[in-house]
């Protein structure tokens, strides 16, 4: 993204990457700029960077409260909408986040007739309700399958209010793709809220994708602001490895529906017998991970942690293949536990001291090929 800044902006904030130097202007936040990211350079030649959230608990470990309020703001920014509400998550990055919204907003609201489900990149014998694309990402195909229940697919296809939620917004692409495909199933949309910590879009892009998506819009994030990327005409993102996966069916590893085919409330998870089954001492410094996708039941496990009085952190295991450097500094590389044998990575943990790791799961069995509980030395917590 090369468009000038445009003039008479607040100071600029300036970052060289590897792959290329990056000039971010603040418009307004609820949080300093070093406190929501940090930044590193993308094994992509499709898009060279990458904003490191320093509180979504993916490519950065996270104080399980911290990621809570981000919760709470963000579910507060959105009112109370009334009328039906569809609430979709954005794979893989944001699935964890999206549900922890959706929960807050759920608690703030008392609602009965609000839907969340989030999109995934894997296929499932279930009938597919819209399938869309993120052209800049790795892997670029979102697939959203219908709800098992019938009266929550029937909300689904009549709903008045979108909710669509990212980590963060760059050009805004990828969501007005999704509210296209939704409008084309639900004629009776009414207005589309976007959600994310960080949006990037800047005032004028911001006004084209309302406008795109042609029904009332609005946008929700703790900070505001707009970027300049220039690339570096010498960076060698190296071999780009496959990330894209196999295309075969996952029901057989993928028994449970924490939100893959909607939920209707907030999940029922039995933290205290699983933190019993851990036993923990009171004195140990946690790190709880998700894997992939699955990311809120395990960040719901770690808050109950942390709220028990242990030292927790929280971060999860990603397919993004990114350079360390900057503020990625180090990386572990495994088998995908999805089953499709494609390299998937462990930010910013190798050089960091936890006394137990504690690694959760949605898959059973795990592959053979599949090694981080060993590599980690880890606990594992199948779901």
């Amino acid at each position: 993204m090369n468009d000038p800044l445009p003039i008479g902006s607040s100071p600029l904030t300036h970052i060289a990457l590897r792959s290329g130097n990056l000039a971010l202007c603040v418009e307004d936040a609820d949080y300093p700029l070093d406190v929501l990211c940090g930044y590193a350079s993308r094994r992509s030649r499709k898009r060279g960077f990458v904003f490191v959230s320093k509180v979504l608990g993916k490519h950065y470990p996270v104080r399980p409260r911290l990621m809570e309020e981000v919760h709470v703001r963000l579910a507060t920014k959105l009112g109370t909408l009334a009328g039906p509400t569809v609430v979709i998550g954005m794979a893989e990055t944001a699935t964890g986040l999206a549900q922890g919204v959706y929960e807050q907003f759920l608690r703030r609201t008392s609602r009965h007739d609000v839907l969340f489900l989030h999109t995934t990149r894997y296929r499932l014998d279930r009938p597919l309700m819209l399938h869309f694309e993120e052209v800049h990402s790795h892997a670029i195909d979102h697939l959203v399958f219908e709800p098992t229940d019938a009266s929550l697919a029937q909300l689904f296809r009549t709903a008045t209010n979108l909710v669509l939620i990212d980590d963060e917004l760059t050009t805004g692409r990828t969501l007005v793709n999704l509210a296209a495909a939704y409008q084309r199933l639900n004629p009776r949309l009414t207005a589309v809220h976007l959600v994310s910590i960080t949006d990037w879009l800047g005032a004028e892009r911001r006004a084209a994708v309302a406008a795109q998506i042609g029904v009332a819009t609005h946008c929700h994030s703790l900070l505001r602001g707009h970027f300049r990327f220039s690339n570096c005409a010498d960076f060698d993102p190296g071999a780009i490895p496959d990330v894209v996966g196999r295309g075969d069916c996952k029901d057989d590893y993928l028994a449970a529906n924490f939100g893959r085919l909607g939920v209707c409330g907030r999940l029922d998870l039995d933290c205290p017998a699983i933190a019993e089954s851990l036993r923990l001492r009171p004195d140990e410094r946690v790190l709880v991970l998700g894997t992939g996708e699955f990311t809120h039941p395990p960040f719901r496990l770690a808050r109950y942690l942390e709220e028990a009085g242990w030292d927790v952190h929280f971060q999860s295991t990603t397919r993004s293949p990114l350079l360390t450097g900057e503020d990625l500094t180090s990386v572990m590389e495994t088998v995908d536990n999805y089953h499709d044998g494609i390299p998937n990575y462990l930010y910013n943990v190798g050089d960091r001291h936890y006394d137990r790791v504690v690694l959760c799961y949605e898959t059973r069995p795990l592959p053979a090929a599949h090694r981080l509980p060993e590599q980690l030395d880890a606990a594992t917590v199948y779901f």
